[in-house]
């Protein structure tokens, strides 16, 4: 439980009870929130953290991008940084950024500072706190490469910086000191021609939209891709383009993506997922690992 008077009359952020999570995800399905705070700064939040009981359930939620809620909503806290801790900065060479900045911006405002190495990003469709936290990747990059350092907040308001000495990453997987998370962190990035990068970035935008269905609500790519494979091939291999569960469906487009047509529940998504496995394991004896994170409680 949420220890209200003792912060409430400090705090600058924005607090919500019973909020709908389904305008926080890029699905557009899930059940409420007990709680959601959205905190004005890390100051603001490391005293919101401070308020919180240890034992409260916490879910950070960035652009909901890789994150499935499910309908019965979250039955705790959830910090929310849309548009929060999302400041950008360059000084002396290195990109300073907030957690919750998307990677898109990332991507722009590097280029725009002539830093090259980050264009891959502006295909991520998160935050820098999301990808710092699965070390997300698309056209070939990934995050932690590029990382620095990072700031962390823990579940007593704590702040740390750390090197990335103190993860251990692999694809799509960041495994580093429990209880902490990212709020910021400091790219080291090239240096390059600011034209060149602006049109790396609109390259990989118009192959993104080529290939993938970027106009639907869909959550990237739903399945980590296995060792020597494409989740995409093995998913149209087995004839599930187009496959459909309530509404949600395996995109014809690209088959790594599931989308919401439209009304789709986190429980018809949740069992096009478990399909989607059980068949892929039926026909080539491959157990596709979701990329996507699963939180929540049924309705």
């Amino acid at each position: 439980m949420m220890m209200a008077a003792r912060t409430s009359t400090a705090l600058r952020g924005e607090l919500r009870h019973q909020e709908p999570l389904a305008g926080y995800t890029s699905w557009r399905v899930g059940g409420p929130a007990r709680v959601l705070y959205r905190p004005a700064d890390a100051g603001d939040l490391a005293l919101f953290l401070q308020g919180l009981a240890p034992d409260e359930p916490l879910l950070w939620l960035g652009l909901g991008s890789n994150l499935l809620v499910r309908d019965g909503g979250f039955p705790g806290t959830v910090i929310a940084l849309q548009g929060h801790l999302a400041g950008i900065e360059v000084r002396d060479g290195r990109l300073h950024a907030g957690a919750g900045a998307s990677c898109a911006r990332v991507a722009r405002e590097a280029a725009r500072a002539g830093l090259t190495g980050a264009a891959f990003l502006a295909g991520i469709p998160g935050t820098l706190g999301g990808a710092l936290a699965m070390n997300a990747g698309a056209f070939g990059g990934e995050t932690w490469p590029i990382v620095q350092r990072v700031q962390t907040l823990d579940r007593q308001g704590v702040p740390r910086e750390r090197g990335p000495e103190d993860y251990r990453v692999a694809y799509r997987e960041v495994r580093g000191p429990a209880g902490e998370w990212f709020t910021g962190a400091v790219l080291r990035l090239g240096h390059g021609d600011v034209a060149a990068e602006q049109a790396r970035i609109r390259e990989l935008l118009a192959r993104r939209a080529a290939s993938q269905p970027t106009g639907l609500p869909s959550a990237g790519s739903t399945f980590r891709n296995p060792p020597g494979d494409h989740a995409a091939r093995l998913i149209e291999a087995a004839g599930l383009k187009g496959y459909r569960i309530g509404g949600a469906e395996v995109s014809p487009k690209h088959a790594n993506f599931i989308i919401n047509t439209g009304q789709a529940s986190a429980a018809d998504i949740e069992a096009l997922i478990d399909a989607v496995r059980a068949r892929v394991e039926e026909r080539f004896g491959v157990r596709l690992q979701p990329e996507v994170h699963i939180v929540g409680v049924p309705a």
